[in-house]
Protein backbone atom coordinates (compact mmCIF):
# COMPACT_ATOMS: atom_id res chain seq x y z
CA UNK A 1 0.00 0.00 0.00
CA UNK A 2 3.06 2.40 0.61
CA UNK A 3 3.88 2.51 -3.16
CA UNK A 4 0.28 3.25 -3.97
CA UNK A 5 -0.66 6.34 -5.15
CA UNK A 6 -4.06 8.17 -3.58
CA UNK A 7 -6.21 9.10 -6.11
CA UNK A 8 -9.40 11.90 -5.41
CA UNK A 9 -12.45 11.83 -7.57
CA UNK A 10 -14.92 14.36 -8.10
CA UNK A 11 -18.00 14.81 -10.45
CA UNK A 12 -19.00 18.18 -12.36
CA UNK A 13 -22.06 18.85 -13.88
CA UNK A 14 -23.17 21.89 -16.01
CA UNK A 15 -26.03 22.70 -18.41
CA UNK A 16 -26.49 19.33 -20.45
CA UNK A 17 -22.07 18.31 -19.21
CA UNK A 18 -21.26 15.95 -16.85
CA UNK A 19 -17.47 15.51 -15.75
CA UNK A 20 -15.89 12.80 -14.34
CA UNK A 21 -12.76 14.22 -12.90
CA UNK A 22 -10.08 12.27 -10.81
CA UNK A 23 -6.71 13.92 -9.51
CA UNK A 24 -3.64 12.12 -9.07
CA UNK A 25 -0.35 13.20 -7.17
CA UNK A 26 1.88 14.16 -9.96
CA UNK A 27 3.47 17.41 -11.99
CA UNK A 28 0.07 19.18 -13.30
CA UNK A 29 -1.06 17.70 -16.49
CA UNK A 30 -4.63 18.36 -17.68
CA UNK A 31 -5.96 16.10 -19.89
CA UNK A 32 -9.40 16.25 -20.80
CA UNK A 33 -11.08 12.76 -22.87
CA UNK A 34 -7.68 11.42 -23.05
CA UNK A 35 -6.39 14.35 -25.08
CA UNK A 36 -4.58 17.95 -23.50
CA UNK A 37 -6.58 20.29 -22.39
CA UNK A 38 -5.10 23.17 -24.88
CA UNK A 39 -5.78 20.39 -27.81
CA UNK A 40 -9.47 19.76 -26.98
CA UNK A 41 -10.63 23.31 -25.85
CA UNK A 42 -10.51 25.83 -28.27
CA UNK A 43 -9.93 29.13 -26.12
CA UNK A 44 -7.51 29.64 -24.07
CA UNK A 45 -10.13 31.59 -21.67
CA UNK A 46 -11.69 28.29 -21.46
CA UNK A 47 -8.23 26.53 -20.41
CA UNK A 48 -7.98 29.27 -17.44
CA UNK A 49 -11.60 28.79 -16.39
CA UNK A 50 -10.77 25.35 -16.04
CA UNK A 51 -7.88 26.18 -13.77
CA UNK A 52 -9.53 28.40 -11.52
CA UNK A 53 -9.58 25.84 -8.57
CA UNK A 54 -5.87 24.68 -8.40
CA UNK A 55 -5.02 27.94 -9.02
CA UNK A 56 -7.04 29.57 -5.97
CA UNK A 57 -5.86 26.38 -3.60
CA UNK A 58 -2.23 26.88 -5.31
CA UNK A 59 -2.28 22.66 -6.54
CA UNK A 60 -1.51 23.62 -9.72
CA UNK A 61 1.81 21.38 -9.82
CA UNK A 62 0.84 18.96 -7.11
CA UNK A 63 -1.87 17.24 -9.28
CA UNK A 64 -2.58 15.67 -12.44
CA UNK A 65 -6.00 16.39 -13.67
CA UNK A 66 -7.75 13.42 -15.69
CA UNK A 67 -11.52 14.78 -17.06
CA UNK A 68 -14.00 12.33 -19.02
CA UNK A 69 -16.85 14.33 -20.05
CA UNK A 70 -20.04 14.08 -22.01
CA UNK A 71 -22.46 16.43 -23.48
CA UNK A 72 -23.00 19.89 -23.83
CA UNK A 73 -20.59 22.53 -25.66
CA UNK A 74 -17.45 23.69 -24.47
CA UNK A 75 -18.51 26.35 -22.18
CA UNK A 76 -20.78 23.89 -20.39
CA UNK A 77 -17.79 20.99 -20.13
CA UNK A 78 -15.72 23.32 -19.09
CA UNK A 79 -18.23 24.41 -16.30
CA UNK A 80 -18.74 20.73 -15.52
CA UNK A 81 -14.86 19.78 -15.49
CA UNK A 82 -14.34 22.97 -12.89
CA UNK A 83 -16.77 21.56 -10.57
CA UNK A 84 -15.48 18.24 -11.07
CA UNK A 85 -11.78 19.36 -9.94
CA UNK A 86 -13.23 21.65 -7.13
CA UNK A 87 -15.04 18.39 -5.59
CA UNK A 88 -11.89 16.48 -5.52
CA UNK A 89 -10.02 18.85 -4.62
CA UNK A 90 -12.74 19.29 -1.25
CA UNK A 91 -12.01 15.46 -0.91
CA UNK A 92 -8.37 15.56 -0.90
CA UNK A 93 -8.83 18.11 2.06
CA UNK A 94 -11.36 16.57 3.70
CA UNK A 95 -8.97 16.22 6.72
CA UNK A 96 -8.48 20.12 7.51
CA UNK A 97 -11.29 21.76 9.64
CA UNK A 98 -13.47 23.47 7.24
CA UNK A 99 -13.53 26.72 9.86
CA UNK A 100 -9.48 26.56 9.84
CA UNK A 101 -8.13 30.19 7.94
CA UNK A 102 -6.42 27.57 5.42
CA UNK A 103 -9.34 25.09 4.25
CA UNK A 104 -10.05 24.51 0.96
CA UNK A 105 -13.02 24.73 1.38
CA UNK A 106 -13.08 28.20 2.88
CA UNK A 107 -11.07 29.68 -0.54
CA UNK A 108 -13.27 27.55 -2.91
CA UNK A 109 -16.21 28.78 -1.14
CA UNK A 110 -15.16 32.23 -1.56
CA UNK A 111 -14.55 32.53 -4.94
CA UNK A 112 -17.59 30.75 -5.64
CA UNK A 113 -16.81 27.23 -7.11
CA UNK A 114 -18.82 24.88 -4.80
CA UNK A 115 -21.83 26.03 -5.94
CA UNK A 116 -23.47 24.45 -9.08
CA UNK A 117 -24.44 26.91 -12.25
CA UNK A 118 -27.76 25.69 -12.19
CA UNK A 119 -28.87 27.60 -15.06
CA UNK A 120 -30.24 25.29 -17.98
CA UNK A 121 -32.27 25.97 -21.35
CA UNK A 122 -35.34 26.45 -21.02
CA UNK A 123 -38.01 24.58 -22.49
CA UNK A 124 -39.96 25.49 -25.93
CA UNK A 125 -43.83 26.73 -25.43
CA UNK A 126 -46.43 25.97 -27.17
CA UNK A 127 -47.46 28.78 -30.14
CA UNK A 128 -44.16 30.84 -29.16
CA UNK A 129 -40.36 30.46 -31.72
CA UNK A 130 -38.41 29.88 -28.60
CA UNK A 131 -38.92 29.30 -24.94
CA UNK A 132 -40.06 33.08 -24.82
CA UNK A 133 -39.66 34.25 -27.96
CA UNK A 134 -43.46 35.39 -29.79
CA UNK A 135 -43.96 35.40 -33.40
CA UNK A 136 -44.07 39.20 -34.68
CA UNK A 137 -47.42 40.73 -33.94
CA UNK A 138 -49.01 42.00 -37.29
CA UNK A 139 -51.93 44.49 -37.31
CA UNK A 140 -52.90 43.72 -40.89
Amino acid sequence: MANEKKVYTGTGRRKTSVARVTLTPGKGKVTVNGQDVHEYLPYEVLVMDLMQPLEATNTKELFDVDAKVTGGGFSGQTGAIRLGITRALLEYDSTTPADSENSYRKILKKAGFITRDSRKKERKKPGLKKARRAPQFSKR
